[in-house]
C-alpha cells in the first residue's frame, strides 16, 4: 500500500440518503470504526441534489423515507424536493458527518486483496483509498443521464428537448406549449406544475398508469406530533405507514381485481368515466409496475381545470415543431420533456475485482439482497420497489454495524458468503420479480440473481427482512469469517519452532 493511500475500517460510497444514513448508524453502533464517506458529487444529497425538474417530490411518505433516527418535522408527509435534500444535509451536519466525506471522488474500480483483507478503491480522478469493508450505498441507477430512446425526426425539433434528469436551470416554458413523453412519476409531477406557468401541457403516454391520489399531509401524523413527544409520534406515525404500505400490496397481489376497482373509482370520481376509460385504465394489475401517488390530486385538478390534458398513443415521428402520432394526430410542442425513465446500473457502473479476478455479478447470488457469493466484505443497498427506499437502507446499514462488530469480537477481518451444498441445485430468479416496468426489465440481466430459499432471497418484504437482516444471528452457515493476516503469523511462528 502506498504511503499516500488513505485507510479505513469501513468506505461507504456515496453521500446520499442511503449514506448518510448509513454514516448516523456507523457513528452510534460501531463507535470507534474508521470510516470515509466517497461523493463523486460536489454536494450531499445524491438523488435530491441531482434532480432539479418543477415540482420534484417524493413518491413515499416521509415517515417511512426519514431516518428512524431523526424525526421528520415538515407538517407535508409527501414533501418536495428542496425539503428533503435540506434534511439530508442537516441530518448529516448535525453529527458532525461532513468532514467524514471526500467529495468529487467517483468511485471507478474497486480490488480486493486476500492476504492483505483489504479493498482498494480507485475513483475517476486517480486517488486511491484502501478499506477493510465496502459499503456500495450508490442507489441503481446511472448519474449519467436517464433512459433516452431515439425518436425518428428527432434532430429536426426546432424547440427544446430536455430529460428530467438533466433539467437546464435556465428553461423558460412560462405560456409555451409542453408536451411531456412519459406516464410514471415524474412525468405526473412535472404536469400540474408546469401547468401552472405553461400555454398547455400534454402527458403523452403509450399505455395507462395506476393513479392515487392522497393528502400531501397526514392528518394523524400532525395530531400525534401535536399531543405526544417528538420521537415517540413519529414511531407510530411509522409503525401506521408501514403496515398501511405493506397491506395495500398485499392486497394487489391476493385481491387485484378488487384493488383494480377500487383504484379507478377513486379516479373516475375526480375525472369522469370518459377520461379515466381512455386514459387511465392499465392494461395490468395493480403494482405490476409501480402506483403513482399524486398529493391532493394536483395532477387530476390541471385535467378538470383545462390547463394539462392527457394524450394516449405511440410517437410515429417528431417534427419541426411537434410530434406526429401513430394515429395521425400531431401534438404541437415548444418544450419536449422526455421523461421516459431512468437507466440502471450496477453497484455506480464501477468495476470490481478479488485477488485479480473481475467479478461478474450476473454470476453470483444474492446474500439476503445485500452481499454476493464469493465476494468478501462487500455490501451493497437496494431498497424496495415496494415501500420507501430508506426503510431497506436502514436495515442494510444495522446489518453492516453489527456485521463489523462481530467481526471484531472474533478476530475475523474477511466475511463471504459461499454457497452450501444444499444449495447447489437451487432456482435462479431475477433479483427483483413481479414488477414489469421498463426500467427493470432492461437491467435485471446486469444484477446478481435471487435463489429460492433463505438466506438467498430478496423477499421486497419489510416485515421479513427485519427478522432476517435484523434479528438473525450473524453467524450463520453461510458467511465463513477468517483471518489471514492470523493465519499467516501462525504459520510463520510454526515455520520458526521448526528452523530453530
Amino acid at each position: 500500500m502506498s504511503p499516500e493511500m488513505e485507510h479505513f475500517d469501513v468506505i461507504i460510497v456515496g453521500a446520499g440518503l442511503s449514506g448518510i444514513g448509513a454514516a448516523r448508524q456507523l457513528q452510534e453502533k460501531s463507535p470507534g470504526r474508521s470510516f470515509a464517506i466517497l461523493e463523486g458529487r460536489a454536494r450531499i444529497g445524491g438523488t435530491w441534489d441531482l434532480f432539479r425538474y418543477p415540482g420534484i417530490r417524493s413518491d413515499s411518505d416521509m415517515y417511512t423515507m426519514g431516518y428512524d433516527s431523526k424525526p421528520w418535522r415538515d407538517p407535508k408527509a409527501i414533501a418536495d424536493g428542496p425539503s428533503i435534500l435540506a434534511y439530508i444535509n442537516e441530518a448529516a451536519s448535525e453529527r458532525g458527518l461532513d468532514r467524514h466525506i471526500r467529495f468529487g471522488q467517483w468511485v471507478t474500480r474497486a480490488s480486493w486483496d486476500s492476504p492483505s483483507a483489504r479493498w482498494t478503491v480507485e475513483t475517476r480522478g486517480g486517488e486511491r483509498f484502501s478499506c477493510n469493508v465496502l459499503f456500495l450505498c450508490s442507489g441503481y441507477y446511472s448519474y449519467a443521464g436517464g433512459h433516452a430512446p431515439e425518436f425518428p425526426g428527432r434532430e429536426d425539433f426546432r424547440g427544446t428537448w430536455v430529460h428530467p434528469q438533466q433539467w437546464p436551470e435556465d428553461l423558460d416554458y412560462a405560456g409555451k406549449r409542453v408536451v411531456i413523453i412519459g406516464s410514471g412519476a415524474t412525468a405526473m409531477t412535472l404536469v400540474p406544475n408546469m401547468a401552472k406557468a405553461a400555454a398547455k401541457v400534454t402527458m403523452l403516454q403509450r399505455s395507462p398508469t395506476y393513479v392515487i391520489s392522497l393528502p400531501a399531509k397526514d392528518v394523524i401524523a400532525n395530531f400525534l406530533k401535536a399531543v405526544l413527544p417528538a420521537q415517540l409520534a413519529y414511531r407510530l406515525t411509522r409503525w401506521k405507514n408501514i403496515r398501511l404500505q405493506r397491506w395495500i400490496y398485499q392486497q394487489t397481489r391476493v385481491k387485484p381485481e378488487a384493488v383494480r376497482k377500487r383504484l379507478l373509482g377513486m379516479a373516475r370520481k375526480a375525472l369522469g368515466d370518459d377520461i379515466v376509460d381512455k386514459h387511465f385504465t392499465p392494461r395490468y394489475k395493480p403494482w405490476d409496475q409501480r402506483l403513482c401517488l399524486i398529493p391532493d390530486g394536483d395532477l387530476f385538478r390541471s385535467i378538470r381545470d383545462g390547463k394539462a390534458e392527457v394524450v394516449t398513443d405511440e410517437i410515429e415521428r417528431i417534427s419541426a415543431d411537434g410530434i406526429v402520432l401513430k394515429s395521425g394526430q400531431t401534438l404541437p410542442a415548444d418544450v419536449v420533456v422526455s421523461a421516459t425513465g431512468l437507466r440502471m446500473e450496477v453497484l455506480g457502473g464501477a468495476e470490481f475485482f478479488v485477488d485479480g479476478a473481475r467479478v461478474e455479478f450476473p454470476d453470483t447470488w444474492s446474500y439476503k439482497g445485500m452481499m454476493f457469493s464469493d465476494v468478501p466484505n462487500l455490501i451493497y443497498t437496494l431498497g424496495y420497489i415496494n415501500a420507501s427506499w430508506t426503510l431497506r437502507s436502514e436495515l442494510v446499514a444495522e446489518f453492516v454495524c453489527r456485521l463489523v462488530n462481530h467481526m471484531q469480537a472474533v478476530g475475523a477481518t474477511v466475511c463471504t458468503p459461499r454457497l452450501r451444498d444444499s444449495d447447489r441445485d437451487m432456482q435462479g430468479y431475477q433479483l427483483i420479480e413481479d414488477f414489469s416496468p421498463g426500467y427493470i426489465k432492461r437491467a435485471m440481466h446486469l444484477f446478481p440473481k435471487q435463489g429460492d430459499r433463505d438466506p438467498w432471497r430478496n423477499t421486497q418484504n419489510y416485515l421479513v427482512d427485519k427478522d432476517m437482516i435484523r434479528n438473525q444471528p450473524i453467524a450463520d452457515d453461510v458467511l465463513t469469517f477468517t483471518n489471514p493476516g492470523a493465519a499467516a503469523v501462525a504459520s510463520e511462528a510454526t515455520t520458526r519452532r521448526s528452523a530453530a
